[in-house]
């Protein structure tokens, strides 16, 4: 039996390994962290339960075809609950828009705003319904081998939106701030600046309000214990606190991986067959000696990064009013916050951010008669911070979060902790920290992303947020299955 290795224990990583195992080979995951699911973790502290990583549960369609592949249902894992609103935004002081579950009530709520809008949603959401179709159901699962695959009978006839921006489209047809704002949001949070990121990206826009916004009872860290179990049924070993140091290649192979125990420091040697790793890709280079890698310093020098993030997670000792489960402070300058991140990276003086309150919809995940607070500031990867700058901005977005919801909220944090790009590159291997892998730009797209397959090792290939599909956590389910395919044709030929 072919022994295969998986470096990382995170999303793709375990798509992969489930995929791997399912076709009756031997997989081993080896992971740096305590637990497996990479950025979709928990953090713990006096009663109160924090998602560490992804908050917003997207296109869950995509879930229950992962864990149907294996005969299992979602609900044999987790139960999920949709959230209606599926966000709420703050444009100003007791000035904010709840975007209801109910796209018909979201067709009335932009009419309301601005006559006419309805309209021009319609459309939009029309189009990028075709456009997740073929980005979802189609060319995304497709193996980034040639550019041809791009070129499908949907994308040729939608070469439009290719050629277009979101921001262009948005303003042509929009004139109020209010609704631009939230239909460009998604892309800000997701890695582009509007008027950079192509057309094509709008189904981002439909997947998050015509699918739906949804949340797992007990949280999204839900999702990597369920894989695991999974995998572990499988026949997946796992090993965590495993830190992998080197992949050792004889005569165009990789035939060894060396890592070490993290508990005990013992170091290990062992044989494999195949090696996919869903670490960092750029990381995951540095474990390859010079001449065996895909791509140079200045390659990964010149691409752009999606943000990374400041992040606090607060501990409220009453509940607070006037937000929801998801909330989105929008009561500064876009534009201006997405050129400290895309175009000359510092720290934005003003910064829009988000908000999470989850103990509002799951009572479980706090201690009785308070709350949980999760916020976070896009911000640009590679930034240099301190403690007094983190806190800062803590005082910011409290004062700020008060000013507009009109409660006062200081005296009440009992705790919190906070978590930035430095955090972001000792704990995942973060290219210089980065939170979302690369932007969504049109030439960091599909087949112009770093290649899945070793241009020099027959017997590596990469998966992972970096490489295809791209960013979020359905993209990172995606690609364990792409490369699982491949590992496979490749395996079934020897």
């Amino acid at each position: 039996m072919k022994k295969i290795t998986v470096i990382g224990g995170g999303i793709s990583g375990l798509s992969t390994a489930c995929y791997l195992a399912k076709e009756g080979f031997d997989v081993t995951i080896y992971e740096k962290g305590k637990h497996l699911g990479g950025r979709v973790g928990i953090l713990e502290r006096d009663g109160f339960k924090f998602d560490t990583g992804p908050t917003f549960y997207r296109m869950p369609g995509l879930f229950e075809h992962f864990f149907n592949d294996f005969g299992k249902r979602v609900s044999d894992f987790y139960n999920l609950v949709r959230l209606d609103p599926s966000y709420q935004v703050y444009f100003g002081v007791n000035d904010s828009l709840k975007i209801p579950a109910n796209i018909q009530e979201i067709f009335e709520v932009f009419e309301q705003i601005e006559p006419g809008s309805s309209k021009y949603l319609k459309s939009f959401f029309k189009q990028a319904k075709y456009n997740y179709k073929s980005a979802i159901e189609s060319a995304i699962e497709k193996v980034d081998k040639s550019q041809l695959e791009l070129i499908t009978l949907q994308t040729i006839a939608n070469i439009a939106d290719f050629l277009g921006s979101i921001s262009s489209s948005i303003k042509k047809n929009i004139k109020s701030e209010k609704l631009k704002q939230v239909l460009e949001f998604p892309v800000i949070l997701l890695g582009g600046k509007s008027f950079d990121t192509s057309l094509f990206y709008k189904f981002i826009n439909y997947a998050d309000m015509a699918l739906g916004t949804w949340y797992i009872e007990g949280g999204f860290h839900k999702l990597p214990l369920a894989m695991e179990e999974l995998a572990q049924s499988l026949g997946v070993k796992i090993f965590t606190e495993t830190y992998i140091e080197k992949i050792i290649v004889e005569k165009g192979k990789a035939t060894t991986v060396r890592f070490t125990n993290l508990k005990t420091g013992e170091r290990v040697v062992e044989k494999t067959d195949f090696v996919v790793s869903s670490a960092d890709y750029h990381f995951s280079e540095t474990l390859l000696d010079a001449e065996y890698r895909n791509y140079s310093r200045k390659y990964w020098a010149n691409r752009l990064l999606a943000p990374s993030a400041l992040i606090f997670y607060v501990g409220f000792n009453k509940k607070l009013k006037k937000v929801s489960h998801h909330t989105l402070f929008f009561d500064a300058d876009s534009t201006k916050h997405a050129e400290t991140i895309y175009d000359t990276p510092r720290w934005p003086e003003k910064p829009l951010f988000y908000g999470s309150f989850p103990s509002i919809t799951d009572a479980s995940i706090a201690p009785k008669g308070k709350e949980i607070g999760i916020f976070l500031i896009p911000v640009a990867a590679g930034l240099n911070d301190n403690e007094a700058l983190r806190e800062a901005y803590f005082i910011q977005l409290m004062n700020r979060v008060e000013e507009l919801t009109g409660q006062e909220i200081k005296s009440h944090v009992l705790f919190k902790e906070s978590y930035s790009v430095k955090e972001f590159a000792e704990d995942f291997n973060s290219y210089k920290g980065n939170a979302y892998g690369l932007a969504n730009i049109l030439t960091q797209t599909a087949f112009l992303r770093p290649k899945m397959v070793s241009k020099r090792i027959s017997n590596l290939l990469y998966t992972g947020q970096l490489t295809v599909p791209g960013v979020g956590v359905p993209p990172a389910i995606i690609s364990g299955k792409i490369v699982a395919s491949l590992a496979v044709k490749k395996l079934r030929k020897e």
